[in-house]
């Protein structure tokens, strides 16, 4: 009998993956023939057919797709056990991989890696940016290791612990002076023109319900899928935008307007994979981070 191997488990999830013998082979990078002969070798071992090679596009079979599922959570968990072996647990070295939803790049993510490298630089840092679903697939897959985002529904298998409360404000530029005392009604935004976040942001989301549950419809002047962009752009004009308090707080060319009624919260949340194993350096990041929130004064969570 033919010896099963992992090579053959990662060579029929190339094909299932492309679709096609050529792009999995190039992928591989191996020969077309080879990989073909290396299927062919893994069916005669089961007993089954796993391809259905008589269409343009190869498909899994019944039992391919059955056994693609298990063939991908055993690879998984053999990453998962050789990063265990590895763990270092003195932190002299070690490897943190954390994903991550846009607008904390522009407040939390440089100070954590700062703290990180400043605590243990044996530890290296692999960064990803990325709307809320993705980050949950990729901790579910386990591509990530932990994922910083907000509360709310989490698909199965999703743990998420509270960090802290996010406050979004209106904001506009330190040049523009207001001359009505107090919170600005919120139906006094029926007049403001804005510069907002685009629609794949999840606080963009957030911003829009809170309009919505107002019947008020700003006009938006200007969208952008940079804080940065809007930063500068409400610097330099006289259009508000919504940010979180954090961020106004770093930027002293900013000026905060209170809303009646304000904005509704948030909870921040550090987000990992129930079950999956908890390495030395997620440990660390995962303490490091509930201090630095306590000693940047973010607001605890509810």
């Amino acid at each position: 009998m033919a010896v099963l191997e992992l090579r053959h488990l990662r060579y029929l999830l190339a094909v299932a993956e492309h679709g096609n013998f050529t792009r999995a082979a190039e992928d591989l990078h191996i020969s077309q023939p080879t990989l073909s002969q290396q299927i062919k070798q893994l069916e005669r071992t089961l007993g089954v057919q796993l391809l259905d090679r008589t269409g343009r596009t190869v498909r899994l079979t019944d039992a391919g797709a059955v056994y693609t599922d298990h063939a991908r959570r055993a690879l998984r968990d053999l990453a998962a056990a050789e990063r265990a072996v590895h763990d270092v647990h003195d932190l002299s070295r070690g490897h943190l991989r954390l994903g991550f939803t846009p607008t904390f790049t522009a407040y939390l993510i440089g100070p954590l890696t700062a703290e990180l490298h400043s605590r243990h630089p044996g530890i290296s840092l692999t960064l990803a940016e990325m709307p809320q679903d993705r980050i949950e697939a990729a901790l579910l897959a386990d591509d990530l290791d932990l994922g910083i985002a907000f509360t709310g529904p989490h698909p199965p298998g999703i743990t998420a612990t509270p960090l802290f409360t996010e406050t979004l404000g209106l904001v506009t530029g330190a040049q523009c002076t207001r001359t009505t005392p107090g919170p600005l009604p919120v139906h006094a935004m029926q007049d403001e023109q804005l510069a907002l976040l685009s629609g794949d942001f999840a606080t963009r989301s957030h911003i829009d319900a809170y309009f919505a549950d107002h019947r008020i419809a700003p006009r938006i002047a200007v969208e952008a899928n940079s804080i940065q962009a809007l930063t500068e752009i409400v610097r330099r004009t006289p259009l508000a935008t919504v940010l979180p308090d954090a961020i106004t707080h770093d930027h002293p060319h900013l000026t905060p307007i209170p809303l009646n009624p304000p904005l509704p919260t948030r909870t921040v949340t550090l987000l990992h994979r129930e079950g999956a194993y908890r390495s030395a350096a997620g440990r660390a990041f995962t303490r490091l981070t509930h201090d630095l929130v306590r000693t940047r004064g973010y607001t605890p969570p509810p």
